[in-house]
């Protein structure tokens, strides 16, 4: 039983860390910069505070500023708790005065950790599954930046050239950004006119280039007034459809990084052989797990962390009420979601599930859910024993569990 609990209130340049016993009594508060020196002093301290005795050391971020600690810790062999902030907050509460500071969070923190039993333990993080982390999320903030920058493309060329601007899907058309980075305005493509830009778009490598020359200039046929800032609206979408076309380019080679890391991790081989599961998808499942199953402990652990299993919200004569969780990891939920969507249109066995539950009158979006929980029960199966997926159409449905 250990006789010192260690409360750190993480931040990016300091963090405060508070100390007390099993009686709830403060040992030690001390703030301290984010520097590996200064960090290595105060857990020399703590532990020679404690005499031989173990020390559980708890914190409240997961990553960002807080990484350097925690490899510190785990490094040297301390058991570490996450108590997410959103925990401390809610905490906060039941204990005396309504001020807030780091030193008072530093004490819930380890005053929590003292009293639950059920706290995650953090580890120190696989390499492969840091590294897809870190590529995953990369590729998300492109992802959102490229939509952003369509959002902006289309609301300026919405202005001077609606009729372009709804001719084209400009998210999956690669051939209608090429268009955008040389023409933007009716005068101008009905200036070069129909065969000449169908030759301009050719030169350039764009599929079915007569079809999208014709599009474009019906669009221009549509339109023969020039409307106020005509000149800098289209200089500013081309400068922008160029921006989609880099962001395109980048997309694709984090997508080559990641599945090329991805497929170092022992897992990948058994992950890719679930259908709806690619690389993105199931480097994004070792990113939010760890590749650690073990962590979980049980199938139903890891629904739980991804929102798949269902939590009741019963109260009075009310029973049997049945909601998804509020807290969840989301990106791990869109893994299984998105995969299962994916199965469901090409896996026999995943779609006669899926039908199963329809036939149930369950909307789509619970049919897709539920496969999805049956699906991690399949992959938390397989991972153990390092079997690959097998499907065989002529199982019935409840096979798939």
């Amino acid at each position: 039983m250990p006789e010192l609990w260690a409360g750190t209130d993480a931040g990016k340049t300091e963090h405060h860390c508070m100390v007390i016993d099993a009686e709830g009594q403060r040992r030690l508060s001390r703030r301290v910069a984010n520097d590996e020196t200064v960090l290595l002093e105060l857990i020399a301290d703590v532990l020679a505070l404690s005499e031989g005795d173990p020390v559980i050391w708890a914190i409240d971020l997961n990553a960002g500023g807080a990484a350097l600690m925690i490899a510190l810790l785990t490094d040297n062999g301390q058991q570490v708790l996450y108590i997410p902030g959103r925990t401390v907050h809610h905490a906060s509460g039941s204990y005396r005065g309504d001020g807030k500071s780091d030193a008072k969070d530093a004490f819930i923190i380890a005053d929590q950790a003292r009293m639950r039993r059920v706290l995650q333990t953090m580890h120190r993080g696989d390499d492969i599954a840091v590294d897809l982390r870190i590529l995953t999320s990369r590729r998300l903030d492109l992802a959102a930046d490229r939509t952003r920058v369509i959002n902006r493309m289309r609301a300026r060329l919405l202005e001077c050239f609606p009729a372009l601007e709804r001719a084209f899907d400009y998210s999956t058309s690669k051939a209608s950004l090429v268009l955008l980075t040389g023409y933007q305005t009716p005068a101008a493509l009905r200036r070069i006119g129909k065969t000449r830009l169908a030759t301009w778009l050719k030169n350039r490598k764009v599929r079915n280039h007569q079809l999208v020359a014709a599009t474009a200039f019906q669009a221009a046929e549509d339109q023969h007034t020039a409307v106020p800032g005509q000149r800098l609206g289209a200089a500013m979408v081309a400068r922008l459809a160029r921006e989609v076309m880099a962001l395109d380019e980048e997309i694709a080679e984090t997508d080559a990084l990641i599945e090329r890391r991805f497929r170092d991790h022992p897992y990948a081989e058994i992950i890719l052989s679930m259908p709806g599961l690619g690389a993105v998808l199931g480097a994004e499942f070792i990113a939010h797990t760890g590749g650690d199953m073990h962590v979980f402990g049980s199938p139903d652990r890891l629904a739980g962390v991804a929102g798949l299993a269902p939590v009741p919200k019963d109260s009075g004569r009310i029973s049997g009420n049945m909601r998804r969780p509020r807290r969840y990891r989301r990106r791990l939920m869109r893994v299984f979601y998105m995969s299962a969507q994916v199965a469901a249109r090409c896996c026999p066995t995943s779609r006669a599930f899926y039908d199963r539950k329809r036939a149930e009158n369950k909307t789509h979006k619970q049919a897709v859910i539920a496969l999805a929980r049956r699906r991690l029960n399949v992959l938390w199966a397989l991972l153990p024993d390092n079997r690959p997926f097998e499907s065989n159409p002529s199982l019935p449905a409840a096979a798939l569990g």
